[in-house]
């Protein structure tokens, strides 16, 4: 007997939108069952081929950063309910580590990113897109307060960073994904309706598949 294929829900949204929350409380419900989370920020391209000057000049928010092809290889053997080695990202020496994660499949897999829902090739994989809209300001606030916090930067770094990076490229590319959802999401974790909204349409389509 053909077994079932695993369902795919994409989480999406711009930097500081809340999407790793939304993510987190799906997961958390869900847990106890066959349930797995593919980060899209592990799978930035390898750069041991660059100079490390050169790996500092990075855009890591620009759909070229990621190694979409890898990604979709793995995801690939997922769905056939295969094993994969996740790779490892070094932000301290802006490339790939050596070190590798074995993932093992499940009947659940959520790929959160902001740039999930920009490949075609990601967005036909998904059973399920969802988009976590969240104002600029906020956005930004949460960005600031993280980075300060857990980077060891200061504000003159972030908004610098942010104005010439981050928001152009949240303008460009992440703000137009949105058009790709199924399902927006506003205020992202904070929004515990929507939340119950998508635990529940999960729940209904894992019935459908018998994996409840």
């Amino acid at each position: 007997m053909t077994r079932k294929k695993p369902v795919v829900i994409g989480v999406t949204g711009g930097s500081g939108s809340g999407k790793t929350s939304v993510t987190r409380s799906i997961f958390e419900f869900f847990q106890g069952h066959s349930i797995l989370m593919i980060e899209q920020d592990y799978y930035y391209k390898d750069q041991s081929h660059l100079p490390y000057e050169e790996r500092l000049k990075t855009n890591y928010d620009h759909p070229l950063a990621f190694d979409n092809d890898l990604l979709i290889e793995h995801l690939n053997a997922l769905l056939r309910y295969e094993a994969i080695e996740k790779p490892v990202y070094d932000y301290s020496i802006h490339t790939r580590s050596e070190e590798v994660i074995t993932v093992e499949p499940q009947d659940v897999i959520i790929l959160e990113g902001i740039l999930v829902l920009e490949d075609e090739r990601l967005r036909d994989l998904m059973d399920m897109k969802l988009y976590v809209d969240t104002d600029a300001d906020l956005r930004i606030l949460r960005r600031m307060t993280r980075d300060i916090k857990e980077r060891g930067r200061s504000i003159e770094s972030v908004i610098d960073q942010y104005i010439s990076v981050v928001r152009p490229m949240h303008n460009q590319f992440i703000e137009p994904t949105k058009r790709y959802a199924d399902i927006i999401i506003p205020e992202g974790g904070q929004n515990h309706v929507a939340i119950d909204l998508m635990v529940t349409k999960i729940q209904t389509i894992l019935e459908q598949k018998s994996f409840l």
